[in-house]
């Protein structure tokens, strides 16, 4: 009878542990780091967009963040200068609405002005921090961005399309916006 109470405690005890199946003992996946991981839109990566009329697609331009790399405390070392730096072919003004491309500066509310280092928006500005990855016709960095009295950080996607006339921009991290917008070149 002992031996049989021994055994039966034994199998309660074993069905309570869950076993040992060696998944116990894995790291787990990124995937299932994900789902138990409350993601909101920009934690996830982004969707393939349906192609964009008269060019080139989103999907062409399409970055998946690794939201674990976090963006560096301070700028790197060299950035802005020769490949650390935005390239020279999406550097200008552009605008989200064609007609801001004529208004007065100041009164112009989607232009974003970019040079070698710098995205300057109505009211917001970001400094490049670090290059992630970069060509003749796009990039995706980390900038640092302040403007009405906060300071954030935000790693992002710029893009050239429909043969340099449409800027494709794509945000990641927390707050980021959900879809890439795209930008007219102003003259």
């Amino acid at each position: 009878m002992t031996r049989w109470l021994f055994s039966a405690s034994l199998l309660l005890l074993a069905g309570c542990s869950g076993g040992s199946d060696d998944t116990d003992n894995k790291a787990p996946t990124a995937q299932e780091q994900a789902a138990d991981t409350p993601a909101g839109p920009s934690q996830s990566p982004p969707a393939q967009p349906a192609p964009a009329a008269g060019g080139a697609s989103d999907a062409d331009l399409a970055y998946v963040a690794d939201p674990s790399v976090a963006p560096p405390k301070a700028p790197e070392a060299g950035v802005g200068i020769g490949e650390q730096a935005i390239p020279v072919a999406i550097r200008g003004r552009w605008a989200l609405k064609a007609e801001d491309c004529g208004a007065r500066p100041g009164t112009d509310l989607t232009a974003l002005v970019i040079d070698a280092k710098t995205l300057r928006f109505f009211e917001s500005a970001g400094d490049l921090a670090r290059v992630r990855d970069r060509d003749a016709n796009r990039i995706v960095a980390d900038y640092k961005f302040s403007g009405e009295g906060q300071q954030w950080d935000r790693l992002m996607l710029l893009g050239l399309a429909d043969g340099g006339k449409t800027l494709v921009r794509r945000d990641y991290g927390d707050g980021a916006a959900p879809d890439a917008m795209r930008y007219t070149r102003c003259a």
